[in-house]
């Protein structure tokens, strides 16, 4: 199919769609339209990603201007046209490389397209209405309603302020948000089995993609490439992609040779094939999901990195295995969270999560603590970790644990804040069998 006859913006309305209405995760929705479309140019693929990507981070912001400028709230709106808004309006604010005239052009033609022809004269003028007075939008007043302000400057729901105003300060929280709005470069970890850090770096670089080592354990960061899966590195499993933050589990479980790890919700692999990686081809890592597709994720990542003491199996953390008792060296226990640390990767957690959720997922992490540590023998390691900034599914759930299981000492914990342009927010236990 020629490029020429794909509208981009026809693509980026259903992924939005995908997203907003129908609940699909944005990343699986972006992911699954770029696999589709990888024979589009790299600069239209770049453009879908960002305005996506943008839409979503910045969608309360946008919702807010919308808001003022139209006699029918965003909420009333039919889906299609709520998101022809949405990213028109993202495009207007963001995208000074497009023309103003040619985003609402673009949109009134996708209206029509979509079905809508009698409403294309109501996006016209919303959106040349905001073009012409984007400068001359207010903002709730920063001193007065600082959490209205924070909401509504970077689109973080009132709830989750509430909940983070509990533990932190607003200086604290706005630096939160400020890295969940920044721009990342994809963190990823060298598989040193096969390579070290300063030849895959000289490799990739030959390749044309811009690394950047800040000197982190067997990381690098990249930028300006296309399409992941086609780096040769890549499909050689010479690097996992893979947050800074998330690669600490691994090495404080500092596995020995020959040890036996037990990860009970491990895919897509990340923290398995770590430590895999750290045995050296010794021992044995058993990788465990909940599914036949999350387990499948895990042996593709497996299969890539060419490791052979690592299996992957279908296992509910949930239901106690008699004969796993006492038999692991280390347990990972990287369990179902809110994910309130990875919103700069996952943007539209932020509207499907509820208080409601994070109660639910805690009562789940303790559910799944309470039968998984008895697999560990004595002498032996648990790490428990989540990738949320929330103390009810973090602390509280270390106090609880503690409190349940005295067979367990707690050696460390840490509560890692998202930072600008580097990693997400994530948290961490490592506890030590008596």
């Amino acid at each position: 199919m020629n490029s020429s006859t794909i509208n981009i913006r026809e693509l980026v309305l259903g992924i939005l769609l995908a997203v907003t209405r129908d609940g699909e995760y944005s990343h699986i929705a972006i992911r699954n339209t770029l696999d589709k479309y990888q024979y589009l140019e790299k600069q239209e693929r770049s453009f879908i990603k960002r305005v996506c990507e943008g839409t979503l981070e910045h969608m309360i912001w946008i919702d807010y201007v919308i808001n003022q400028f139209s006699k029918v709230s965003v909420d009333k709106m039919k889906p299609v046209i709520r998101c022809i808004l949405r990213s028109s309006v993202y495009e207007l604010k963001y995208m000074d490389a497009v023309r103003a005239s040619a985003t609402c052009n673009e949109a009134v033609k996708l209206a029509q397209k979509k079905g809508f022809y009698n409403l294309k004269g109501f996006v016209n003028g919303v959106l040349r209405n905001i073009s012409r007075n984007m400068e001359h939008i207010t903002l709730p007043d920063k001193e007065k309603n600082p959490i209205e302000y924070l909401s509504i400057t970077y689109s973080m729901p009132i709830w989750i302020l509430n909940m983070w105003q509990k533990s932190f300060t607003i200086e604290q929280i706005e630096v939160f948000l400020e890295a969940f709005l920044t721009e990342m470069p994809t963190s990823i970890r060298v598989n040193t089995l096969k390579i070290t850090k300063e030849e895959l770096k000289k490799e990739l670089e030959a390749e044309q993609i811009h690394v950047i080592d800040e000197g982190q354990e067997n990381a690098l960061f990249i930028e300006n490439y296309d399409f992941l899966k086609k780096i040769p590195a890549f499909q050689e499993g010479k690097f996992y992609v893979q947050d800074i933050s998330s690669m600490q589990v691994a090495r404080w479980a500092n596995p020995k040779k020959g040890d036996y790890i037990l990860d009970v919700c491990a895919a897509p692999g990340g923290k398995s094939i770590h430590l895999a990686e750290l045995m050296e081809g010794t021992g044995s890592v058993e990788a465990r999901d909940l599914t036949v597709y999350k387990v499948s994720l895990i042996q593709e990542n497996i299969k890539r990195c060419q490791l052979h003491n690592i299996y992957a199996v279908v296992a509910d953390a949930r239901i106690l295995e008699e004969e796993k008792i006492g038999k692991a060296d280390i347990v990972i226990a990287d369990l179902p969270c809110s994910g309130l640390g990875v919103l700069g990767k996952k943007p539209d957690i932020k509207y499907k999560i509820t208080e409601k959720i994070c109660k639910e997922l805690s009562t789940i992490q303790k559910e799944i603590l309470h039968i998984v540590c008895q697999y560990v023998k004595p002498n032996g390691t648990l790490i428990y970790s989540t990738c949320t900034i929330n103390k009810e599914e973090n602390e509280e759930n270390i106090a609880w644990f503690l409190q349940k299981h005295p067979r367990f000492q707690l050696e460390k914990q840490q509560q890692i804040f998202p930072k600008k342009g580097k990693h997400d927010g994530f948290f961490l236990a490592k506890f030590l069998c008596q």
